[in-house]
């Protein structure tokens, strides 16, 4: 979060973000409602038999980039702050409570981790997977 931008800003965008992620819609692959194989994962479409890709009424809806979220609180947690993976209590040292949350790394194991979930309460960091 830069300075120059308000607390309240930033809620307001948050509301935003939730709001539109409402009305989006969910993007599937061609054909993955018929084929129990392909995945519903998205991917672009490509052949000129394509309907997603000439976007025809009756087929789901394509990725465009006006389904993009605020620039401001693109990758936000849904808190309000920026969500940061960390690996080592060093780590810790650089954040800061007000504007970030910490999420402990898969590969830390269960001594590193009570390090830093002690050295997270008292600098005052939210620990996301604690």
């Amino acid at each position: 979060m830069s300075t120059e931008v308000s607390e309240r800003e930033v809620k307001r965008l948050l509301r935003v973000r939730s709001l539109l992620k409402k009305k989006k819609p969910d993007f599937i692959r061609m054909n993955s409602w018929r084929l129990p194989r392909l995945g519903d994962g998205w991917r672009h479409p490509r052949t000129l038999d394509n309907k997603i890709k000439w976007e025809k009424k009756g087929f789901p809806a394509r990725v465009k980039i006006g389904y993009r979220k605020p620039k401001l609180v693109r990758g936000f947690h849904p808190c309000g702050r920026i969500e940061v993976l960390v690996h080592n209590v060093k780590e810790l040292e650089k954040l800061d409570p007000k504007v970030h949350v910490v999420r402990i790394a898969s590969t830390v194991g269960k001594r590193k981790e009570a390090e830093i979930l002690k050295r997270a309460r008292e600098i005052g960091l939210k620990v996301l997977n604690a």
